[in-house]
C-alpha cells in the first residue's frame, strides 16, 4: 500500500502592499512639520519663548519657575486661589518662594486662549502676561522689564 502523501503547504504568495496596487502611502506630513504638537504644548512653547526673551535682559529669571496651568482654581496648599474671587479671570499670577519652592510665575492657558483668535494674537498676549508677572515679581513697571511692552 502506498502511503498517502501529505499535501504540500501552499507557497506563500507574494504580499502586495494594498489591494489596488498603489503601494504604501507616504507620510501624512513632511518630517519638518510639527504634526503632533498639541495646543497645550504650543502654548507652553510660547510661554518659554517669552521667558527666554526676557532672560537675556534679566538673568535672575533663571531662578524662577514658569508654570502653565489650564485654569485658575485651587492654590498650591489645596485652598481656594486668592485671585479667583475677583470680578475678572486672572491670566497669570506670581507665587513667591515658600518652603522648597522657588519663585513661580503661573500662566493660565484657557483664559488666554479664549481672549485671542489667532496664534499671533496669542503670542502677543502671552508675552504681555509674562512681562506683567515678571514686573510684579521684580517690583518694576512692565515698560522697564520690556521696553516694547504695550507697543505691539
Amino acid at each position: 500500500m502506498d502511503s498517502p502523501v501529505p499535501p504540500r503547504p501552499a507557497e506563500p504568495r507574494p504580499r502586495r502592499r494594498d489591494r489596488h496596487g498603489r503601494g504604501m502611502r507616504g507620510p501624512i506630513a513632511p518630517p519638518q512639520v510639527p504634526l503632533s504638537v498639541t495646543r497645550a504644548d504650543a502654548f507652553t512653547d510660547l510661554v518659554y519663548d517669552s521667558r527666554d526673551r526676557l532672560e537675556r535682559r534679566w538673568p535672575q529669571l533663571a531662578q524662577v519657575d514658569f508654570v502653565v496651568l489650564e485654569v485658575p482654581g485651587f492654590g498650591p496648599g489645596g485652598g481656594p486661589d486668592p485671585g479667583a474671587g475677583e470680578e475678572s479671570v486672572p491670566l497669570g499670577r506670581v507665587l513667591p518662594a515658600a518652603g522648597a519652592y522657588r519663585d513661580r510665575i503661573v500662566i493660565y492657558r484657557r483664559p488666554v486662549e479664549i481672549r485671542t483668535k489667532s496664534r499671533d494674537e496669542r503670542a502677543l498676549l502671552v508675552h504681555e502676561v509674562v512681562v506683567e508677572q515678571v514686573a510684579e515679581l521684580l517690583g518694576l513697571a512692565p515698560e522697564s522689564v520690556d521696553p516694547r511692552y504695550g507697543q505691539e
